[in-house]
């Protein structure tokens, strides 16, 4: 699966399924009313190393960012974020582009990434945690979800400097 940086002219592609996704306030803590302009801003930041999912078609069918998690002495932790088009889940994208930016990261000089809020019913838990990143707390009933009520915030950790596992 084809997978590189995103270009300004990539945002047409990305925003619909980035809407979607966060106005369906599932799995993301935007606000769901996120305006076009201010999620552009956002994921297209260019503090952020922005990558897209081909298909073979050449259709942008997931997105991922990379930045540092925090700044000066902490800035080799790394963080990210990543989004795959619901009509296109289930086809092994999501790790693709996970497996991309984690070997982005290594080669940018993070020794470490952070996810700090996975929403504990999240699909991609399974695949966090399958990629070697453990839950280091939860912070119990943070997230207002619109099917099951109150649930917890993971804070994920991953080493870069050692293999999964």
């Amino acid at each position: 699966m084809p997978i590189r940086e995103a270009v300004a002219a990539d945002w047409p592609s990305i925003w619909p399924f980035w809407h979607r996704i966060v106005a369906g306030a599932e799995t993301y803590t935007w606000d769901p009313d996120t305006t076009e302009e201010a999620a552009r801003a956002l994921w297209m930041n260019p503090a952020k190393r922005v990558y897209v999912a081909e298909d073979p078609a050449g259709t942008v069918v997931g997105s991922a960012y990379l930045t540092p998690n925090y700044g000066g002495p902490a800035s080799r932790v790394a963080n990210a974020g990543f989004m795959v088009d619901p009509d296109h889940t289930g086809r092994g994208i999501g790790r693709a582009l996970a497996e991309h930016v984690l070997a982005e990261a290594r080669a940018h000089g993070y020794r470490a990434m952070v996810f700090n809020a996975v929403v504990e019913t999240n699909p991609a838990l399974g695949l966090w945690t399958s990629l070697g990143f453990t839950v280091l707390g939860t912070v119990p009933e943070a997230y207002e979800h619109p099917r099951h009520g109150r649930v917890g915030l993971h804070i994920m950790y991953r080493a870069l400097d050692r293999p999964a596992g």
